[in-house]
């Protein structure tokens, strides 16, 4: 398994913000196995950042590794679409078997 890198976007620490690091501390803590790296970067205090990955909405996170490239906006509340997003886990319909 690759090492994931992933980019926290956030506006200060709002309660939306702190959700979404909680949210992402849990899922990569229970699916990647200690392999990954979590960078939290505030958009407030580092902007030029933000503007070079053309960030529009916080909180968005960026996955740079392993390829592809992806992007996730929002709170990350939504575990398996965030699993899916990730390419973590692949879409499957659980629910029906038929």
């Amino acid at each position: 398994m690759n090492k994931y890198h992933l980019k926290l976007y956030i506006t200060g620490q709002t309660p939306r913000s702190e959700s979404a690091i909680q949210n992402l501390r849990k899922i990569c803590e229970e699916n990647l196995d200690a392999k990954y790296e979590i960078e939290i970067i505030d958009i407030l205090e580092r902007p030029q950042l933000a503007e070079d990955e053309r960030i529009l909405a916080t909180p968005t996170l960026i996955k740079s590794l392993p390829p592809p490239l992806r992007r996730l906006i929002g709170d990350l509340s939504e575990t398996e679409k965030v699993l899916v997003g990730l390419d973590i886990r692949t879409s499957k319909s659980s629910a029906n078997p038929n």
